[in-house]
């Protein structure tokens, strides 16, 4: 990963190293990151193409499933280059099997969305998170939309039953999307898929009956603003749909995930939101001119934003310094051992 991060300091354009879209580049950045975050899930991609309207989706469910991990070990400065002078086919036999599966699910010279399935691919599996997409209908601006999700966030935090169902403190996790906000709430314990029906589903007839209609509800008298809860994007309203929830729905990545305005027009990129920062005003605004080589020249500060369990990590100097005393080692012998083990771990980039 450090060599596609060097590899940026000598272009203009991230989502064009090579003067033709290819999304890998920072997609091959942000993906050692996201080991922790996204774990065995399946990632997603939609290419825009400008004969298929919102584009072509490729996802695990149809076709082999992609994991982050494999993304982060595919991307290279070589691949790069590559992908910039031809068809898969005049390139295929330098290739490994899983940068040809890359390429597959991230073809070049189109943009491409990076998803992932919330609670992996295929229906009625157990669920470890809970998604809320704070979904801006035309005419709802990104400040509206940043403080209804702060209210929504209080709202989550005070609820002692909801602290009582999960057995403890309530830490919702946001993001921007490119265009509006995500809120997660990460599970301890994985539940079965029945959880999210009985707790959290929204239901038009019945809203009151579930966490998510009742929030809606309280989230309506904290604002000026229409909101709703709900799956369909309204005009002048802004819904909270947790329908993404379930295993086999889709979900954009929390960091570096590109969104689009049409096939040509990359209008927004994702990054986790701190609390902190939904206090400040005309914040949405500022997420909303928020592009990607942004995301490369504070990529450190928005991994650090991950929840932390989630977290990039690296060993630090001291850390190694003081395991290896730990261990009985003679202060000289543990230097010398530290430096040829950073000289790994360097390689290595990721714990």
């Amino acid at each position: 990963m450090d060599s596609l991060l060097k590899f940026t300091e000598d272009i203009d354009d991230i989502v064009r190293p090579h003067g033709v879209f290819d999304v890998l580049l920072l997609y091959g950045i942000v993906a050692p990151r996201l080991k922790k975050f996204l774990g065995s899930k399946e990632i997603a991609s939609r290419i825009w193409l400008p004969s298929a309207g919102r584009g072509v989706l490729k996802r695990g469910s149809d076709m082999t499933p992609l994991s982050v991990s494999e993304l982060a070990e595919a991307v290279t400065p070589e691949l790069l280059e590559m992908r910039s002078r031809g068809e898969l086919k005049a390139v295929e036999k330098d290739l490994t099997e899983v940068q040809r599966k890359v390429w597959s699910y991230f073809v070049p010279r189109h943009l491409c969305d990076l998803f992932y399935a919330t609670n992996n691919e295929g229906a009625g599996k157990p669920i470890d998170r809970i998604f809320f997409d704070l979904d801006r209908g035309k005419g709802i601006t990104a400040d509206q939309a940043a403080y209804a999700t702060k209210a929504f966030v209080d709202i989550i935090r005070e609820d002692s039953e909801l602290a009582e169902l999960l057995g403890g403190r309530i830490d919702p996790f946001v993001s921007w999307t490119g265009r509006s906000f995500h809120v997660f709430l990460f599970l301890d314990e994985k539940k079965p898929a029945e959880f999210y029906d009985k707790y959290f589903q929204y239901s038009k007839k019945e809203p009151q009956a579930t966490y998510t209609g009742r929030w809606v509800q309280k989230l309506k008298e904290e604002v000026v603003f229409p909101v709703s809860g709900g799956h369909e994007k309204v005009e002048g309203i802004l819904t909270v749909d947790p329908s993404q929830t379930p295993s086999g729905k889709l979900c954009r990545v929390s960091l570096g995930a590109l969104h689009m305005k049409d096939v040509q027009t990359v209008d927004g990129v994702s990054i986790p939101v701190t609390y902190r920062m939904l206090e400040k005003e005309g914040i949405g605004e500022r997420l909303r001119r928020y592009r990607p080589e942004d995301v490369i020249r504070n990529l450190d500060k928005h991994a650090g934003d991950l929840p932390e369990k989630f977290r990039w990590k690296i060993i630090s100097f001291w850390d190694i310094r003081a395991n290896l005393h730990h261990f009985g080692f003679f202060p000289l012998i543990s230097w010398l051992l530290m430096y040829e083990y950073v000289q790994y771990m360097t390689k290595l980039c990721l714990l």
